[in-house]
């Protein structure tokens, strides 16, 4: 089997049986596409030829995250070749992955947050001069229920209208790998988001979509690119600057804000759709400036 055939089968599996998204499967082929020309016959490397392509990706300059996550993509490749018969061993088993560096999330202040959540609710209530009553509508219930729910930018814009129509205080939002979650709606999110469905009634075109938030684009639905490139002018527009604001921003703002008032760490894992708990874990020093706080408060000898 020659690389390029070998990667498509590849990627058909992770479409068919591990339902990966568009964006997931595209990731994948750069990084399969990237190994394939650095090291030839990708379907028949050798342990030698990785170890080499990983030398020579360092040497590019590529982030230890960036190289890690090329490594993580081949050995899924290659275990792929080898439960399939395709090949008898994995080249990556003895290939080590470069230590990545603790990289906190950006997240705003929950006074920060506040002020964001404020102006896109008083853009609701009157759409500034230049901005139609629709967008401003349909941006505030896309924040509130962001905040609310701490979803991926993909899950939010992709979500079905019946979220909003059955008003309910829970959902369940389809994720990664097709995995199911239940996610909470606070009544702040549930009143936005009744207010942006009379404001969708209004489009002929819309009422027939399946979306929540749909669009006259490939997907149907908002694009996530239109989403934070408006979600930066709001922020702009709220006293924030806006390279420190973004969809996923918001999401970490989500799970600290929740650590930061007392949230267990698993709990938070289930809600954000982590598969694992180490990748809840980046907000452990949310947890150790609770700690802190919570000793400087209440221990007797902490005067």
């Amino acid at each position: 089997m020659n690389s390029a055939t070998a990667i498509e089968a590849f990627l058909e599996m992770m479409s068919a049986e591990r339902g990966a998204s568009a964006n997931t499967l595209e990731a994948y082929r750069r990084d399969l596409d990237d190994a394939a020309a650095g090291i030839g016959g990708l379907a028949d490397a050798s342990s030698s030829d990785i170890r080499a392509y990983l030398d020579t990706i360092a040497a590019r300059g590529f982030a230890a995250s960036t190289q890690a996550r090329k490594l993580s993509a081949l050995r899924q490749f290659y275990r792929f070749l080898y439960a399939e018969g395709l090949r008898g061993d994995d080249p990556t088993g003895t290939a080590m992955a470069p230590r990545k560096s603790a990289v906190l999330p950006k997240i705003l202040s929950e006074a920060e947050t506040g002020r964001l959540l404020d102006r896109a609710a008083e853009e609701a209530a009157t759409a500034p001069p230049g901005m139609s009553q629709v967008a401003t509508t349909r941006m505030h219930a896309l924040i509130e229920v962001l905040y609310a729910t701490g979803l991926r930018v993909s899950e939010l814009v992709g979500l079905p209208v019946e979220v909003a129509q059955r008003d309910q205080r829970f959902f369940m939002v389809r994720g990664k790998g097709g995995k199911e979650r239940m996610v909470p709606l606070t009544e702040k999110a549930r009143a936005a988001m009744t207010a942006w469905l009379s404001a969708r009634a209004r489009d002929a075109a819309a009422v027939e979509s399946p979306f929540l938030f749909p669009a006259a684009s490939e997907s149907g639905h908002l694009p996530r690119q239109v989403f934070a490139r408006d979600l930066k002018g709001l922020a702009a527009r709220a006293g924030i600057r806006a390279a420190r604001v973004s969809p996923h921003v918001l999401r970490h703002a989500f799970a600290s804000h929740l650590l930061q008032n007392g949230a267990d760490l698993r709990a938070v894992q289930q809600l954000l759709g982590h598969a694992d708990i180490s990748t809840t874990q980046i907000y452990t020093h949310v947890l150790e400036e609770r700690l802190v706080r919570l000793v400087n408060e209440h221990h007797p000898l902490a005067d």
